[in-house]
């Protein structure tokens, strides 16, 4: 088989491998569509995001989806033939986390494109069963592709608490905070403020959900955000776009004991906040490592013609063009919203 392999930050080379060979409770997956995610374009600019350190080549993507082609003796949650979504991190099942529920926060978790553990810029994985969750023949493989990014915001949802009839705002419409969108309109939110600086990811946002859109760099959004909340600032907010000052807006925009999720990943470590304004407003501030317990959810949720997510995909690459892929996703931000690579040939 065919795979696209980071050598070293810059360069990709397309090499022939061995295809997988599937343990008993194992599927070997043929790959249909994978988005380049923020991650994949941070791995192949710097080699590391934090902890996380490129030392060896490695294959890069993880929201991913595709066809079973091949299982272990002893799977029987899928067969083959079947059109699957595939929740890329894999915990141990054994640990505290993982018994609590909490499996996202597992010490062991094998998760795609996450050094050592390759990824899906490549014709076939193997996954354990339990990762695989069907999906109905409506649903399209870059719609179960999203999921990924989608469980993002569910996720982000759920610790915040977000009820129906919510006022939220969201800053950073890269993928995650354009998904994060549809999860708020999942749970019922009745004001969904997207903010960003790129009119076109705006334009997106409103299609998906958002009930009103600002411009950072023509508005303050957390003066925006008072004025369209009659001055009392959103009951939740998320920040999406691993940006300090998204961050600082994001605080400065909540309610009095209202929430804030923090998806995004700054390049620094330490960021100056408003602790003062946390105290007086009794914030509570959640963050939000990947999921937990939430495909199944986002599947119905899509499924359900909820939103039309297939709208966010501006461009797509054969596997040999993963390189120019991830060079797209990084210098074309204004242009593009989502890439997509697939593996086994485009879409026709």
């Amino acid at each position: 088989m065919k795979a696209a392999v980071l050598t070293k930050p810059w360069e990709i080379e397309i090499r022939e491998l061995p295809v997988p060979e599937v343990g008993e409770n194992e599927v070997l997956v043929k790959v249909m569509a994978v988005g380049v995610c923020g991650s994949d374009v941070h791995y192949y600019e710097h080699g590391r995001i934090g902890r996380f350190v490129v030392e060896k080549p490695i294959i890069l993507g993880h929201e991913c989806s595709g066809v079973v082609v091949a299982t272990g003796e002893r799977v029987s949650r899928v067969k083959v033939g079947d059109r699957v979504a595939v929740e890329p991190g894999v915990p141990c099942g054994t640990c505290d986390y993982c018994k609590q529920g909490r499996y996202n926060l597992c010490p062991d978790v094998s998760f795609l494109a996450t050094p050592p553990v390759d990824g899906a810029f490549v014709q076939y994985i193997k996954h354990r069963e339990d990762f695989l969750y069907p999906i109905p023949d409506h649903l399209s493989f870059e719609e179960a592709a999203l999921i990924e990014p989608f469980s993002v915001g569910i996720h982000a949802a759920r610790r915040a608490g977000l009820t129906p009839g919510s006022t939220v705002a969201i800053m950073g419409m890269g993928p995650v905070g354009l998904m994060a969108v549809v999860a708020a309109r999942a749970f019922g939110a009745s004001t969904i403020i997207a903010t960003d600086l790129v009119p076109k990811r705006l334009a997106a946002a409103e299609k998906l959900g958002a009930t009103h859109t600002v411009h950072i760099l023509e508005r303050q959004p957390e003066e925006a955000i008072r004025e369209i909340t009659g001055g009392e600032g959103v009951d939740v907010a998320f920040e999406t776009a691993g940006h300090p000052k998204a961050l600082q807006s994001a605080l400065a925009s909540v309610r009095r004991g209202g929430k804030l999720s923090i998806v995004g990943l700054p390049p620094q470590d330490l960021i100056e906040l408003n602790v003062p304004l946390i105290a007086d407003r009794e914030l509570d501030i959640f963050g939000v490592f990947r999921y937990a317990n939430v495909y199944p959810q986002a599947i119905r949720f899509l499924s359900s013609g909820l939103a039309d997510v297939r709208e966010l995909v501006t461009d797509r690459y054969p596997l040999e063009g993963t390189r120019d892929a991830l060079e797209r996703a990084r210098t074309q931000k204004e242009k593009s919203v989502k890439v997509f690579v697939y593996p086994n040939g485009l879409p026709e």
